[in-house]
C-alpha cells in the first residue's frame, strides 16, 4: 500500500490541473444532480419486531382514518388569572380557535375539549389534540404557520396559549457555537503550523469534499429513502475527519520537505506513510459507523451509512486532491510570518516540544502515570452504573419555549401523564364479544394504580378492533410510566386473554420511546462487539501487534464509561447543571451511547494511528522501544493535539445552544475527544508501552506468516526507494530548482509539526 500510495501522491501532484479538473467536475454532476433529480427525505420512524410498531401497523390498518402514524400537536389553553375557560368570552375564544385549527392545512382531526370535558379541576386550563394526515417530516411550513396563527390569535385574546407535540417546529436562531469551533479550529492550525497557507488548505480541501459528500447523499436520495438528518451528521464527522487527515498528510509533507526532499518526492513518501495510516484510521470510522446497521433501526442505518460515505470522501480528498494542491502551493507552504521565536528554535533543533517533554516525563514514571490516569477515569466512570436511557420529550425543551410551556401548562392543570397518554389497542378479532373484550380492558386498566384516567373504546368500521386511551399519573419519561406500560404488557393483557381471547397493544409516542430505549438498550453489546471486533483485526493489521490493539480498545471504553459517567452526573443527577445551563435533569437519550461509541470509536482510532503508526516505524528502523515512544511524540503529539482541540472546540460549541438534547451531545464528545486523546493516548498509551517495551510488538510467527504486511509505515517504501526499483527524486523531474531554498529551511534536526 505505501508502494502504491507514493506512486498517487506524485502523480497527483505533477498532474494537479487535471486533478483538480476532475474533482470540479464531480462537484458540478452531483451539484446539478442533487438540484435536478433530489429526492424527499423521510423521518418515518419504524422499529420492527417492536410490540408498538406492531400495534401502529395494525392502526394504519384498521383506522386508516385516524391517521395513527400522522404528526400530532397539543393545542394548551389557559385562562388569565382570576378567570375561567368554562363560560363566557373564554369559551367562545376556546371554541373559535378550535375552529380555526380544523380549518389548517393537512389536519386531519381536532378534539374538542368541552365535548371531551377535558377541563382542569380549576376551569383555567384545556387543551385540544390535533392530528394531522401526513408523518411529521412531512407536515409544511404553511401547516405550522397556521398552528402559530392560531396561538398568536389566542394570545391577543387575553389567553395564554402554548403548543407541543411533535408537529410543532420551534424557529431557531444560528447556533453561535458552531461558527466559534471553525473560529478555534482556524486558530488551531495556524499555531500548528505558523502558516496562513499551511492552515488553510486542511479547510479548503476539507470545504470541499465535505460539499461532494453532501450534494451526492442529496442526489441519492432520488433512488433511496433516507433519513433528514443523514445529511447533518454526515457534514458534522466528513468536516472533523477531513481536517485530521489533511492535517497528518501536510505535518508529514512538511517533515519531508525539512529532511531535503524535493516537493513532489516528500508529497510521495508524506503519503506513502502519513497516507497509509489515513487509510487505516479512515477504515476503522467506517466500520463504526457502518456497523450502526446492526441494531436494525432503518434512521440510524442511514446516519450510519451516510457518515460513513462522508469519511471515504474525505480519505479520496486527502490522498488525491490534497497532493494536487501542494504542487500549486509548492514551497511557498514552508514559509510562515506568524512562527513565534520559540517555533523557530525548534525547528531549528534547539530544544524540546511539549509533546516530547511530556513524553520523557512519562516514560520516567510509567507506573505513576497509568495508574493516575486510570484512577481519574474510573472515578468518572462510577455514575455510569446508574445510567437510564430515555427519549427526548417536551419535558427536556428549551426553558421559555412554546413546547416547554405547553409540558409544564399540561402538567399543573392536569397531571404530568397527560404529556403522554397511553393508545391502548384491543385485538378482538379472534374474541367471541369484542365490546366485552373492551370493557374488561377498560375495567382492568382504570384498577391500576398509576393510571389517572382511562376514555371509552372506539371501535373500527368491523367493531372488532378498538381504541382506549389511558392516561398515566406519572410523566411519560419516569420510571413508573415506564413500570406501567411493562404491567400492562405482562400482565393485565394476559388476564384480557384469558378471560376474553383478545390481544392487548400498547402504543402512543411514550410506549414507542420505551421500545426505542430498550431497543437500543440491548443493541449496545452487540454492536459494541462487531465494531470493536473488526476494528481490532483492522488494527492487529496495522500495527502487526496483539497487545497494541487490545491496549487501544481497552483505553477506548474506559474513555467511553469516563464520559458516560460525565453525562449521568450532570444530565440525570443534576450535577454543576447550572454551569452547563441545563434545566431539568432527565434519563440520558436512548441513542447517545451508541452514537458516542460508534462516532468517538472512530475519532480515537485516528488518534492512536496517527501516533502509534509513528512509533512502530522508527522501532522498525531500528530505534529502541523507549526512543521510539518518544519519537513518535516528536513527529506527531501536535498533530494529535491539534486534530483533538479542533474536536473539542467544534463539540463544546453545542453547549450554547438552548435544547438539553443538543447540550448533552456536545458535552458528550467534547468530553469523549478530551479523554481519549489527552488522557488515553497521550498518557496511556505511553506508560503501557514503556512497561511493554519489546512485547508491544511481537507477534507469534505463524500469525506473522497469516497475516498480510500493508506495510503502514513504509518499511518497504524506504527500501525500494533505496534501491532504487521506484526511481529517485531526480528520475521524477528536471533539475531540483529549489534545492537552496529547501537548505534555507532545512534545520540541523527537524522537531516536527
Amino acid at each position: 500500500m505505501a508502494t502504491f500510495l507514493y506512486r498517487l501522491g506524485r502523480f497527483a501532484f505533477r498532474r494537479r490541473r487535471l486533478v483538480l479538473m476532475l474533482w470540479i467536475a464531480v462537484l458540478a454532476v452531483v451539484g446539478i444532480g442533487s438540484a435536478s433529480v433530489s429526492g424527499k427525505t423521510s423521518d418515518q420512524f419504524t422499529i420492527p419486531g417492536t410490540q408498538s410498531q406492531k400495534a401502529l401497523d395494525l392502526l394504519d390498518k384498521e383506522f386508516p382514518q385516524a391517521s395513527a402514524s400522522g404528526a400530532t400537536a397539543r393545542v394548551v389553553f389557559e385562562a388569565p388569572d382570576g378567570q375561567q375557560l368554562t363560560s363566557g368570552a373564554n369559551k367562545s375564544e376556546v371554541e373559535s380557535l378550535i375552529a380555526d385549527l380544523k380549518k389548517a392545512p393537512l389536519v386531519a382531526n381536532v378534539t374538542d375539549p368541552y365535548q371531551s370535558r377535558l377541563i382542569s379541576a380549576s376551569g383555567t386550563i384545556t387543551y385540544a389534540q390535533v392530528t394531522y394526515e401526513v408523518a411529521q417530516a412531512d407536515v409544511t411550513s404553511e401547516a405550522r404557520d397556521a398552528l402559530h396563527a392560531v396561538a398568536d390569535k389566542g394570545e391577543k385574546a387575553g389567553l395564554a396559549v402554548s403548543l407541543g407535540g411533535n408537529a410543532v417546529q420551534e424557529k431557531e436562531g444560528a447556533n453561535a457555537g458552531e461558527l466559534i469551533g471553525l473560529a478555534v479550529a482556524a486558530v488551531a492550525l495556524v499555531i500548528t503550523f505558523g502558516s496562513l497557507l499551511a492552515a488553510g488548505l486542511p479547510l479548503l480541501t476539507a470545504l470541499l469534499g465535505v460539499i461532494v459528500a453532501i450534494l451526492s447523499i442529496t442526489l441519492a436520495t432520488a433512488f433511496v429513502d433516507m433519513s433528514s438528518s443523514s445529511s447533518t451528521l454526515a457534514l458534522m464527522l466528513g468536516l472533523a475527519v477531513a481536517i485530521d487527515y489533511a492535517l497528518f498528510i501536510v505535518s508529514r509533507y512538511r517533515s519531508e520537505i525539512r529532511e531535503g526532499h524535493e516537493p513532489e518526492e516528500a508529497v510521495g513518501r508524506a503519503l506513502g506513510t502519513a497516507g497509509s495510516a489515513v487509510v487505516f484510521a479512515g477504515l476503522t470510522v467506517v466500520i463504526a459507523l457502518a456497523g450502526l446497521s446492526v441494531i436494525g433501526i432503518r434512521m440510524l442505518t442511514d446516519l450510519g451509512v451516510a457518515a460513513a460515505f462522508a469519511v471515504v470522501v474525505a480519505v479520496a480528498v486527502a490522498l488525491t486532491l490534497l497532493p494536487a494542491v501542494l504542487g500549486f502551493a509548492g514551497l511557498r507552504i514552508m514559509k510562515g510570518n506568524l512562527k513565534t521565536k520559540r517555533m523557530r528554535a525548534l525547528e531549528s533543533g534547539e530544544g524540546e516540544t511539549m509533546g516530547v517533554r511530556w513524553a520523557r516525563l512519562v516514560v520516567r514514571r510509567p507506573w505513576q502515570a497509568l495508574v493516575l490516569a486510570v484512577l481519574c477515569l474510573g472515578i468518572l466512570s462510577i455514575p455510569t452504573l446508574s445510567l437510564r436511557l430515555g427519549m427526548p420529550d417536551d419535558s427536556t425543551a428549551a426553558p421559555g419555549s412554546t413546547q416547554r410551556v405547553a409540558y409544564d401548562t399540561l402538567s399543573k392543570g392536569f397531571g404530568a401523564g397527560y404529556n403522554g397518554p397511553l393508545t391502548v389497542v384491543v385485538d378482538a378479532r379472534e374474541s367471541k364479544d369484542p365490546r366485552a373484550a373492551a370493557q374488561q380492558t377498560i375495567t382492568i386498566l382504570g384498577a391500576l394504580p398509576d393510571v389517572a384516567s382511562v376514555s371509552p373504546p372506539v371501535f373500527n368500521q368491523g367493531g372488532d378492533v378498538a381504541l382506549i386511551r389511558a392516561v398515566p399519573k406519572s410523566s411519560p419519561s419516569s420510571t413508573k410510566t415506564i413500570d406501567l406500560v411493562s404491567e400492562i404488557r405482562d400482565t393485565s393483557a394476559a388476564a384480557v386473554h384469558r378471560a376474553t381471547g383478545a390481544e392487548v397493544v400498547i402504543t402512543g409516542t411514550t410506549a414507542l420511546n420505551i421500545d426505542v430505549s430498550k431497543k437500543l438498550g440491548d443493541a449496545l453489546l452487540p454492536y459494541l462487539a462487531v465494531v470493536v471486533g473488526l476494528a481490532v483485526i483492522l488494527l492487529l493489521l496495522v500495527f502487526r501487534s496483539i497487545l497494541v490493539p487490545l491496549k487501544a480498545t481497552l483505553g477506548f471504553l474506559l474513555s467511553v464509561t469516563a464520559t458516560l459517567g460525565v453525562l449521568v452526573a450532570v444530565f440525570q443527577w443534576g450535577w454543576l447543571k447550572e454551569l452547563f445551563g441545563v434545566d431539568t435533569t432527565a434519563p440520558i437519550v436512548s441513542v447517545m451511547p451508541i452514537f458516542m461509541i460508534g462516532v468517538v470509536f472512530g475519532l480515537a482510532m485516528d488518534y492512536q494511528v496517527f501516533l502509534v503508526t509513528r512509533m512502530r516505524e522508527e522501532y522498525v528502523h531500528g530505534t529502541e522501544p523507549t526512543e521510539a515512544v518518544i519519537a513518535g511524540f516528536r513527529h506527531g503529539a501536535r498533530v494529535v493535539t491539534a486534530a483533538a482541540i479542533i474536536m473539542i472546540s467544534v463539540f463544546a460549541g453545542f453547549l450554547l445552544a438552548d435544547a438539553s438534547l443538543i447540550k448533552s451531545i456536545g458535552l458528550g464528545l467534547a468530553s469523549a475527544v478530551l479523554f481519549d486523546a489527552f488522557v488515553v493516548r497521550m498518557t496511556i498509551v505511553p506508560a503501557v508501552m514503556t512497561l511493554l517495551g519489546r512485547r508491544a510488538w511481537h507477534l507469534p510467527g505463524r500469525l506473522d506468516r497469516i497475516l498480510p504486511n500493508v506495510d503502514v509505515e513504509g518499511e518497504n517504501l524506504r527500501h525500494a526507494l533505496a534501491e532504487g526499483t521506484l526511481g529517485t527524486a531526480a528520475a521524477g523531474g528536471p533539475a531540483d530548482d529549489g534545492a537552496e531554498e529547501r537548505k534555507r529551511l532545512a534545520p540541523v534536526r527537524p522537531g516536527g509539526d
